[in-house]
């Protein structure tokens, strides 16, 4: 498959020591080589790095070296040329727009991923986790990415597909060719529990992609309380640093404020909001609607009461209105005393000045949240959202094959669902995709992947 040479910055602009200009397109190397004073580019071998100069019709742009990969081993899978220069924002743009007027366009927004993927180098699961990748803030979050550019979610999804696939044939034999002796004979019988080992299968991979998702994407975190319970306090422990403003005047804190905390490897996104109570005051008002806004779209609430004083009508409150949402209920400043008995909760004692309790908060994080054995064995696991949505549609698909053979329907029937389960699986992969999907996801890549 032949496309137009595209060129495009493949580190961040600004105030380094270097850049990389990624230009890939059948007349990569040679366009290149029309604005670099050195050795010829198009003799050179695949894979060699080259010492010499940018030139336009002026002089000298900048000294640079130049990497050659030629198709179709590049990550392309097309001629590639990478430029490395000095860094800086105006000599890469200077050569971009020199290559521009030999024939070359700028690429758009993760084209060179995606033209990998076009050409076969990559699949979609890779093409994801390159992104991952650089996203990647724990080390657990690089782990799951590193897994998914090897290629082990590929593989994995694949093994599924291959025994879907192995039954599909076994169908497709049986109704094109009855009379052959040495077919196996699928009856209901034969079929069922071959699609309940299949359905197990994609259940384990639900039930883990659980952590996954978790590792992935972290946990939005809201830190929900009446004034002056501590709740700013307890961010900065958190956080390690004085994220939020604590004083002893209540209402400090009027907006949302954020950080994050890498709970040994989970990352959880910490919002603490303006206390929620009643006030005329317009601009505390607004905050405090924004901290409504953040508890409805929470994961986890972290509930602060203030240990030191008796539960008033604004902390029952907030205890009712939180019941429903995933919950670790914080009594805080348990240094002044205890003055809160929770009967029917399980209350947390912690004390944001000292450091109290801050270690049992994190445990009970991660057994909310995180299956350990799973987090520990370090094996291939599905966190992103849209692969765990193909999976809960091929699972969907299986049930209405397991439903058909319960019936005493025909086994053919059985073929429509599994082809069905195969096709969303396949879209994980890419190998099913719409160009409506590929074009959407690699629309959201970072220019120059």
């Amino acid at each position: 498959m032949v496309y137009d040479t595209i060129v495009g910055i493949a580190t961040l602009q600004g105030m380094s020591a270097l850049n990389i200009i990624r230009v890939s397109g059948s007349e990569a190397i040679s366009v290149v080589n029309a604005v670099f004073k050195g050795k010829n580019l198009n003799d050179v071998p695949s894979h060699t790095i080259h010492y010499g100069h940018i030139v336009d019709e002026v002089g000298v742009i900048d000294e640079v070296m130049v990497s050659v990969f030629r198709e179709p081993k590049s990550f392309t899978g097309e001629n590639v040329a990478e430029i490395s220069t000095h860094g800086g924002s105006l000599i890469p743009n200077k050569i971009i727009s020199l290559l521009i007027e030999k024939g070359c366009r700028l690429a758009e927004n993760g084209e060179f991923s995606q033209r990998a993927f076009l050409n076969g180098r990559i699949d979609l699961t890779q093409a994801e986790s390159i992104m991952d990748m650089i996203s990647a803030k724990t080390d657990a979050q690089l782990r799951l990415a590193t897994k998914g550019l090897q290629g082990e979610i590929k593989d994995l999804i694949r093994r599924v597909q291959d025994d879907i696939l192995d039954l599909l044939s076994q169908i497709e034999v049986q109704i094109d060719y009855p009379e052959y002796d040495d077919v196996v004979h699928l009856t209901q019988a034969v079929l069922l529990p071959q699609l309940n080992v299949l359905q197990a299968n994609l259940d384990t991979l639900l039930q883990k992609s659980n952590t996954g998702k978790v590792i992935r994407d972290g946990i939005r975190t809201v830190i929900v309380g009446k004034p002056n319970v501590g709740k700013s306090s307890l961010l900065n422990r958190l956080l390690r640093e004085e994220k939020a403003i604590v004083t002893e005047v209540s209402g400090t804190t009027r907006d949302l404020v954020e950080g994050e905390w890498n709970l040994g490897g989970i990352l959880l996104r910490l919002i603490d909001t303006a206390g929620i109570h009643e006030t005329a005051d317009l601009v505390e008002s607004i905050g405090i609607g924004r901290s409504k806004k953040a508890l409805e779209e929470a994961d986890l609430v972290l509930l602060v009461l203030d240990q030191s004083q008796k539960l008033t009508k604004e902390d029952l409150r907030l205890l009712d209105w939180t019941q429903n949402k995933p919950r670790i209920i914080i009594g805080n400043k348990v240094d002044l005393g205890k003055n809160v008995d929770l009967t029917a909760e399980k209350m947390i004692d912690v004390s944001a000045l000292t450091n109290v309790g801050i270690d049992t908060l994190e445990k009970e994080v991660k057994r909310m949240f995180v299956d350990e054995k799973i987090f520990a064995d370090h094996g291939v696991l599905l966190s992103n959202a849209r692969h765990i949505g193909k999976i809960r549609e091929a699972r969907s698909s299986l049930n209405g094959a397991i439903s058909t053979c319960d019936a005493g329907l025909p086994v053919d029937l059985v073929e429509m669902d599994l082809r069905q389960a195969w096709e969303h699986l396949g879209e994980i992969t890419g190998q099913c995709g719409a160009d409506t999907l590929i074009h959407s996801l690699f629309s959201k890549f970072c220019l120059g992947k």
